[in-house]
């Protein structure tokens, strides 16, 4: 037994079942797929994302058949066209298809119900991959934050019950039910900056820092908490300054609230994450509207924000660009 993960499990409790696991045929996500079907038995389904990027990706549906069949879970499977756009990184254009593809899934509903539960394999070691990119990004509160334990996206609750077990232990408790998995090759590619941490700065921290997943994890929280305090003001100061923001209103504020509620209004209101530069080029230009007819056209995210009157509006790129709200 692996008391660890055995902990994580125990103490995993989604607000509604059936439930769904996102199993790819790795190890992490076998593992949570056989211990959610043994705690809800009759009440999971597995779902396999087909991203078509590798020769191998038949073999991998394949694979997650035959895990399916000998847990007694139901596989759904969906095929998404992954490939990333010039300039797009290929794993972000593969985690938003994948993120997709889960809410069209649970949306033609499987296991006796419709799917408002998603729970997802990553653990500890993907926790701190997933922070140490942040840093060497320059990433605020919101990227060090990292995953969090349960989040909302495209109406469904994802769960990460795993993010305090480090991959080795997931392995351990699995190889004892002698269940099988895949490895994906892609994994061995250190083109990819995730696997040049995996392969050199993980066991690096391990000689240097043995607790570091504890205490990586514990600045994680840290993070995750603040960046909630600044959401809870983002939203009052919101409230205040109106959807769309009036500049008058936002130059009461200080420069750190007005780049706080800016960044909620984007992201909240239009799914646009603003660049440090273009927030600051942003905060530049309100604080220089002292008349009517100073105007702002600047490129924020995949769009532009306008002035218009006393209000600043978002729009995306398009032939026929029509402001928001």
């Amino acid at each position: 037994m692996n008391e660890a993960f055995e902990r994580a499990m125990a103490a995993f409790e989604p607000a509604h079942l059936p439930l769904a696991v996102g199993f790819s045929g790795g190890a992490d996500s076998t593992a949570l797929l056989a211990a959610c079907a043994s705690v809800w038995p009759g009440q999971v389904v597995a779902f396999h994302v087909h991203h078509g990027l590798q020769a191998a990706a038949d073999d991998f549906e394949r694979h997650c058949a035959e895990v399916c069949e000998r847990l007694g879970v139901p596989l759904v499977v969906h095929r998404v066209d992954a490939r990333h756009a010039p300039g797009d990184s290929p794993e972000d254009a593969a985690r938003r298809a994948r993120y997709q593809a889960f809410a069209t899934m649970a949306r033609a509903g499987a296991a006796g119900g419709a799917i408002q539960s998603v729970a997802l394999g990553h653990h500890a070691d993907d926790q701190v991959e997933t922070l140490l990119l942040a840093l060497s990004r320059g990433a605020g509160l919101p990227g060090l934050a990292s995953m969090p334990a349960c989040a909302r996206r495209h109406g469904l609750d994802l769960y990460r019950p795993l993010l305090a077990v480090p991959g080795a232990d997931i392995r351990a408790w699995l190889k004892d039910l002698d269940l099988p998995w895949i490895e994906d090759p892609t994994n061995e590619n250190e083109r990819y900056t995730r696997n040049r941490i995996r392969a050199v700065l993980l066991p690096a921290l391990a000689r240097t820092f043995p607790q570091f997943r504890t205490t990586f994890a514990r600045s994680i929280g840290h993070a995750a908490q603040a960046q909630e305090l600044l959401g809870e003001l983002a939203a009052q100061d919101l409230a205040a300054v109106g959807d769309p923001p009036r500049t008058g209103a936002l130059q009461a504020l200080s420069r750190a609230r007005q780049a706080n509620v800016l960044r909620h209004w984007l992201m909240q209101a239009h799914g646009c994450a603003p660049s440090a530069a273009q927030l600051d080029q942003l905060l530049d230009q309100v604080r220089a509207c002292t008349t009517r007819g100073h105007r702002i056209h600047l490129k924020v995210g995949n769009g532009f924000i306008e002035r218009r009157g006393d209000f600043l509006h978002w729009y995306n790129y398009g032939p026929s660009p029509k402001a928001s709200r």
